[in-house]
């Protein structure tokens, strides 16, 4: 018989041999979440397959009446942001893994703080781009692709720090352990893939001229 809210209720302390997750084998919350980062794999190829279709078919790239976007200095910040949020994140795997409950509260603080000034800095790029530069969505095809792109991207890393907050809330409750955290990984593996995806829109929309 379950008992009400034994879920939710906060790990034993376990010594540092308790190490590892109790299953054998991959368990299914990470399965799914590694299926979910497939589907979204093809999501962003099809929208990288669009942008270079286009891109092979113009004559002129950027077209013509369109500047180029620099990829300094605001770009290079936040990729520089989200990378190190990609760090912190894993340091939270990291310290739970070794049971170390504090260690990965103060990793998930610092990696959401970092997604969500990612975020404002974006808001704050479109801000600039479409008022100081008069560079919006409806910017010819160069601007359709630049926004669908990064719109995207930005969408899925407000997921991603969704998803860290939902886990903060839960690492603060004593929820995880270093042999229960598979939730920890997964949501870890997720914004990782968050990272790769812009660390690939940054090389092909900033760089790649």
């Amino acid at each position: 018989m379950t008992v009400p809210g034994a879920v939710l209720a906060p790990h034993a302390e376990e010594g540092p041999t308790a190490t590892g997750h109790g299953t054998q084998g991959i368990d299914t919350a990470l399965l799914g979440m590694m299926l979910f980062i497939g589907s979204e794999i093809m999501f962003f190829s099809g929208l990288f397959a669009a942008y270079f279709n286009v891109r092979g078919s113009t004559s002129e790239w950027p077209p013509a009446g369109v500047d180029f976007i620099q990829p300094v200095p605001l770009p290079l910040i936040v990729t520089a942001i989200l990378v190190l949020s990609s760090i912190t994140m894993q340091w939270g795997v990291w310290r739970i893994r070794a049971g170390d409950r504090r260690g990965l509260v103060r990793a998930l603080v610092v990696t959401v703080a970092l997604g969500v000034i990612f975020l404002f800095l974006q808001v704050y790029d479109y801000y600039v781009l479409v008022v100081d530069d008069d560079f919006g969505i409806d910017s010819g095809v160069y601007g359709t692709l630049f926004y669908t792109l990064t719109g995207f991207h930005g969408a899925h890393v407000f997921g991603g720090v969704v998803g860290m907050s939902v886990i903060l809330m839960r690492a603060m409750q004593g929820q995880f352990s270093a042999r229960h955290h598979i939730a920890v990984e997964a949501v870890s593996a997720y914004w990782h893939f968050v990272d790769v995806v812009w660390i690939a829109l940054f090389a092909t929309i900033y760089l790649l001229q």
